[in-house]
């Protein structure tokens, strides 16, 4: 979700596990020549969601990496199948007042721009939960550090590749550095 902490844990996440750190975002306004919000404006959501799926799908099939994607890519029923297929998913589950409280400190969220912020932001959160919550690791995400959640998510990889080890021999568990 949109002010989660995706980009500050991922950047600290990869480096802590020696991975590169990808920001959907930036490879999606790279690919288009425009900011986020000049899509939103030009082309709507239908088009920038089209545009993210293929962004994120395209970086699915790059080198192990960690991955930041938008707030709205995993509900995309392709982009959260590919994911599940080739990397393991984390849910920075942030409770709304804090989600607000972040959002807040950036104007470039074409998904807010309305009269009323919170209560949009709201009805995203609870729209999203359920594709969210089929994510592989849930991780509760709030005011404490960074470094801590970088540190818990870590963690919880490290448990998750080795259920898998325990579970398929052929297991590659460099798959999984991939969030």
């Amino acid at each position: 979700m949109m002010g989660a902490g995706k980009s500050t844990i991922g950047r600290r996440l990869a480096t802590r596990v020696g991975a590169r750190f990808v920001d959907a975002d930036e490879e999606i306004e790279r690919a288009a020549g425009r900011t986020i919000p000049e899509i939103f404006a030009t082309y709507g959501e239908e088009e920038f969601r089209d545009g993210e799926r293929k962004v994120i799908a395209r970086l699915l099939e790059d080198e192990p990496h960690v991955l930041a994607m938008g707030g709205g890519a995993f509900v995309n029923d392709e982009t959260r199948a590919a994911t599940k297929a080739s990397a393991a998913s984390i849910w920075l589950k942030t409770d709304l007042e804090t989600l607000y409280r972040r959002v807040l400190r950036r104007a470039n969220r074409p998904m807010l721009f309305v009269e009323d912020p919170k209560a949009e932001l709201e009805k995203l959160l609870a729209s999203r939960t359920p594709s969210y919550s089929e994510a592989d690791i849930i991780i509760e995400s709030g005011e404490w550090s960074p470094d801590l959640t970088a540190e818990q998510v870590e963690d919880a990889l490290i448990a998750h590749g080795a259920a898998h080890q325990a579970n398929d021999d052929e297991y590659d568990f460099q798959a999984e550095r991939r969030t």
